[in-house]
């Protein structure tokens, strides 16, 4: 056998498939039509759901809100991955919620599920083998479900408490075979039902920030100037009486481009910059023998350390300054902080 021959024992390259040989002539008008037809489908597939909202979807609104345990959501296939994401969007909303796999459920995971708890099936047929096997359990437990399918006589909506119509004319694409316009109206459905939820519940800015404390919005809606602040032994600070070459040292060791001049109580008499450095070398001051209230400036901006740190960041844009001093309610310094500070906290 010649070395160029392929036995067919011989694993095919990862690249090579049944393709392979004949590469696909590209039309971009023909793409560009493709594409803009599934967005099309898609979008009209989600503007007819606008009309079947009704007291239908109030009754599903109103079952989750009595609910007393959580929202169980489920599906296959790619039924399956939009449950997901509703569960996700519920729990990040105010309304906890997770997913169960059919089934899994079959097999052990039917335990997760109360009779406290609302199920939410996802099924475009509404015909899912494995939804249907554990409809009559769930039922026996008591469990309130609420049917999203594209079929209203389907064997799933019919047992449903409660069947959200999310039918669609056809799905996208040059074959109009793969879940696409169906996918979408069902998501579509259960952001609806989420942000329905977020309303009725009086759901805030603030309770959806706790919800994600890793976020921009979390971060900005979180993160105090308590938390973001130096304090103690990395607190830049000199008393009235300092010469301006201490206070320069104290300025450089502590590295936020600014240092306090307190009292003996560290009740705040004023603040010495970078800035404020620059015009006293200006004018030829001695830094060696002038006491830095001479050259401070006796009107420093300051904020309370349970100021926001993102009121912090227009304060400081808005007076073109580079860092805060913190006060309590008596004026004594407990912190200082600057932009970098802000800036890793990712508040900026």
């Amino acid at each position: 056998m010649s070395s160029r021959q392929t036995r067919l024992s011989d694993p095919k390259p990862p690249h090579v498939g049944l393709r392979a040989e004949r590469a696909p002539c590209i039309d971009a008008k023909e793409i560009v039509d493709v594409a803009r037809d599934v967005l099309r489908c898609e979008a009209e597939a989600i503007q007819a759901l606008v009309n079947r909202i009704d007291e239908t979807f109030v009754q599903a609104v109103e079952i989750i809100l009595r609910c007393h345990g959580r929202v169980v959501v489920s599906g296959m296939g790619k039924s399956g991955h939009i449950a997901r994401k509703i569960a996700a969007t519920m729990a990040s909303t105010g309304t906890p919620a997770f997913f169960v796999h059919p089934a899994e459920a079959g097999h052990g995971d039917l335990g997760m599920i109360t009779p406290d708890d609302v199920v939410i099936a996802i099924s475009n047929s509404g015909e899912s083998g494995e939804l249907l096997l554990i409809l009559p359990v769930l039922k026996r437990q008591g469990a309130k479900l609420i049917a999203i399918t594209g079929k209203p006589s389907s064997s799933l909506a019919r047992q449903a408490d409660v069947h959200l119509d999310a039918a669609v004319e056809r799905e996208a694409g040059p074959l109009g075979l793969a879940p696409t316009a169906s996918t979408a109206a069902a998501l579509a459905i259960g952001d609806a039902l989420a942000l329905a939820l977020l309303k009725a519940r009086g759901f805030s800015a603030e309770d959806f920030a706790r919800s994600h404390p890793s976020g921009s919005l979390g971060r900005r809606l979180l993160v105090r100037v308590a938390d973001v602040m130096h304090r103690d032994e990395l607190l830049p600070k000199v008393s009235g009486n300092a010469l301006v070459v201490e206070a320069l040292l104290e300025m450089s060791s502590k590295g936020l481009g600014m240092t306090a001049v307190v009292d003996a109580e560290d009740r705040l008499l004023g603040v010495f910059t970078d800035g404020d450095l620059r015009r006293t070398l200006e004018k030829r001051i001695d830094i060696h023998t002038t006491p830095i209230e001479q050259v401070m400036n006796p009107y420093p901006h300051t904020i309370g350390p349970d100021h926001l740190a993102a009121e912090a960041v227009k304060y400081m844009e808005e007076y073109r300054i580079n860092g805060l001093l913190v006060v309590d309610d008596r004026g004594r310094l407990i912190g200082a902080f600057n932009m970098h500070d802000l800036f890793r906290a990712g508040v900026v």
